[in-house]
């Protein structure tokens, strides 16, 4: 059966869309999930289902609004419709009546070294964000409770909804705890697969709307768009997956992993295997015996924490721009191609790591357009078709101009940055710059 959306779930997504989020930083993250119990999983699900619903709703609302037509393409309906069912799962999902004595004890902070540890350590500003660029509610709205008392009313003020820390008293947790606790976690996996494709739907809707009205250019209020909403994806998606990981006991061989954050990320292993993963899709895509060579210049022991996942395909999207460049401006017959240099360098605040190549460079007067979606310096856009593109991280060797902005959101969603300097005529620099300190807070859209 397929699903409708209706009047009165469009009116509560209205009503939710009026709360801010709540941010949260990869430090916090890691210390909630260090030593999961049912109780701690829990609370973690009782966070997430009123933050998650605030979240989906603001980008429903955001879809919904979208000015010149853009809002009217049938991709954009279909993902916005798809936000708006995931929103009404997580709100009707049944939660357990709990006895007093059990909330008591949820509610009551965690034990450490016999002293009452209050919360998890706080967020700091983001430093690459500007204050209020990512905004999602104005300020007026932090103090609303009441709301126009059409749905369930979330908790007033921000306060009320924070990641704790854990919440474990070595007691004993009932059988419904754990039982909401999986049930919970299947609906994330189910919502999860459900958005997979949102990337490339959004981008066929662009495609729609730039055929409709005949433009060459998105503007600067659907780039700002695009920016605000693969931001907001991507913490939607850090939430869910890393709630999912920690649910699953079974991921809890590895010492270093809480979640998908890996408290010991090595940078050496994973930029040397984006680099064969990079090289592996230039010879396949130019039918090339030898892709252009890789050099890289990196201590083998530096490690922080950071999420994996996320530095795999920055690194691959950089790189196989990279070495696209260089097979194009070198012709696809050259014997030896100049070596694209990757350098990493390790600071107290900054992991940074360099991308150098040789490929020819790009004009300043194209440096901006780097940073729009859907510009690409590929000829042909391959088309899209929705199914091609599941996973974000199988790309093909040139996209549709996603790319590197997207790679710059994941950089800066954890407090990091991505930038670009061009040698027109010989090469071009990218600096990937990560934050080590995992203090800062999510942008929050």
């Amino acid at each position: 059966m397929s699903w409708k959306r209706s009047e009165k779930l469009m009116d509560t997504i209205k009503h939710y869309s009026n709360f801010p989020a709540t941010g949260v930083s990869l430090r916090q993250m890691v210390q909630f999930g260090e030593k999961p119990s049912t109780g701690t999983l829990f609370r973690a699900s009782q966070f997430l289902s009123e933050e998650l619903p605030i979240r989906l709703a603001h980008r429903v609302q955001e879809l919904h609004d979208l000015p010149d037509g853009l809002n009217e393409m049938p991709s954009i309906g279909r993902v916005r419709d798809w936000y708006a069912q995931s929103f009404e799962e997580l709100v009707d999902l049944p939660r357990p009546s709990l006895p007093s004595d059990l909330k008591e004890r949820l509610l009551r902070p965690a034990r450490r070294n016999g002293k009452d540890s209050h919360l998890t350590s706080r967020a700091t500003q983001n430093p690459s964000i500007v204050r209020g660029q990512y905004k999602s509610a104005p300020d007026h709205h932090y103090a609303s409770g009441n709301g126009s008392g059409s749905s369930r009313e979330i908790k007033g003020s921000t306060s009320s909804r924070r990641y704790y820390a854990a919440a474990d008293d070595g007691g004993e947790w009932p059988p419904e705890l754990s039982a909401y606790n999986l049930k919970f976690a299947d609906t994330l996996e189910k919502i999860k697969r459900r958005h997979d494709s949102v990337v490339t739907t959004v981008a066929q809707g662009i495609l729609e709307w730039k055929r409709k009205r005949q433009r060459m250019q998105i503007d600067h209020n659907i780039q700002a768009f695009l920016d605000r909403f693969y931001m907001s994806r991507i913490g939607i998606r850090m939430l869910i997956g890393q709630h999912i990981a920690l649910t699953d006991q079974r991921q809890r061989s590895d010492p270093n992993y809480v979640g998908i954050i890996c408290t010991k990320t090595n940078v050496r292993e994973l930029a040397q295997e984006a680099i064969e993963n990079a090289r592996f899709v230039c010879e396949d895509h130019y039918g090339l015996f030898d892709a252009p060579k890789v050099q890289l210049v990196c201590n083998p022991d530096i490690s922080f924490m950071y999420v994996p996942g996320h530095l795999s395909h920055m690194l691959f999207e950089t790189l196989k721009n990279s070495l696209r460049a260089v097979v194009e401006t070198h012709g696809q017959d050259k014997e030896d191609f100049p070596v694209t240099k990757v350098i990493v360098a390790e600071g107290k605040e900054d992991i940074t790591i360099k991308i150098s190549d040789e490929g020819g460079g790009i004009p300043r007067s194209a440096i901006p357009l780097v940073w729009t979606y859907m510009y690409t310096t590929v000829d042909q856009t391959p088309s899209l078709d929705p199914d091609f593109n599941k996973s974000d991280f199988k790309a093909p060797m040139a996209g549709f101009g996603y790319g590197l902005p997207i790679s710059r959101l994941y950089a800066r969603y954890f407090g990091g940055d991505l930038k670009l300097i061009s040698m027109e005529g010989y090469g071009t620099d990218v600096y990937l710059h990560l934050n080590r300190l995992s203090s800062s807070s999510e942008p929050l859209q």
